[in-house]
C-alpha cells in the first residue's frame, strides 16, 4: 500500500520540469475513418492506475481541449462516437554516471554513480462505441522530476499530451 502511494504521489508530478526529452508513440487500427468521430466520453480503463485527483482532472481537461481543437465534442452520455479512458505507469531505471581520474590507461581512478531514474508514462486509448475496438493508442514517457511550482507543473503536462495528440486523428493512408 506504501509504495502504491508513492507511485501515485510521483504520477502527480508526472512530467514537471523533466529534464530528458518526452518519447511518444502511437499506433491505430488501420482503416479506420477517423473524419467520422465527433463525439466522446470519458470511460474508466480497468485496472488501470491513475493519479491524484487534481493531476487526473489537469490529464482530462487538457486532452478535452485537444480533442475539442480536433472537432470532437465531449459529451456525459450515450450515444457518442468514441470511448476515451487513460492509465499511468512509473518505472525505475538506473542510470550510470562516470567522471574523473583519467581511467586505466593512465593509472588514475576513475568514480561512478548510480542513481534511480523514474520515468512516467500516460497511455491514451480511443476505442470505436460501435464494436468497443481499439482505434487509436498513444502514449508519452518521460522521466519525474517534480517541481514545487504547480504551474509549471501543468504547463509541463499540457506540452507533454499536446505532442501526444499532435498524432491525432492519424493522417489518411
Amino acid at each position: 500500500m506504501r509504495m502504491q502511494r508513492i507511485l501515485v504521489t510521483a504520477m502527480a508530478f508526472l512530467f514537471a520540469g523533466a529534464a530528458f526529452a518526452q518519447q511518444t508513440t502511437m499506433n491505430y487500427q488501420r482503416g479506420t475513418d477517423f473524419s467520422k468521430f465527433k463525439t466522446y466520453k470519458w470511460v474508466p480503463i480497468e485496472g488501470a492506475q491513475h493519479p491524484d485527483q487534481i493531476t487526473d482532472g489537469n490529464i482530462r481537461s487538457i486532452v478535452d481541449a485537444q480533442l475539442k481543437a480536433k472537432g470532437l465534442t465531449k459529451k456525459d452520455a450515450d450515444p457518442v462516437d468514441v470511448f476515451v479512458g487513460y492509465g499511468t505507469t512509473v518505472d525505475q531505471e538506473k542510470m550510470i554516471t562516470g567522471f574523473g581520474g583519467g581511467g586505466w590507461r593512465f593509472g588514475g581512478m576513475g568514480m561512478a554513480e548510480t542513481s534511480t531514474i523514474n520515468n512516467g508514462t500516460i497511455l491514451l486509448d480511443i476505442y470505436a462505441t460501435a464494436n468497443k475496438a481499439l482505434v487509436w493508442r498513444g502514449s508519452v514517457t518521460e522521466a519525474v522530476d517534480p517541481s514545487a511550482n504547480a504551474d509549471k507543473n501543468y504547463q509541463h503536462l499540457e506540452k507533454a499530451l499536446t505532442k501526444l495528440l499532435k498524432s491525432y486523428p492519424p493522417k489518411a493512408e
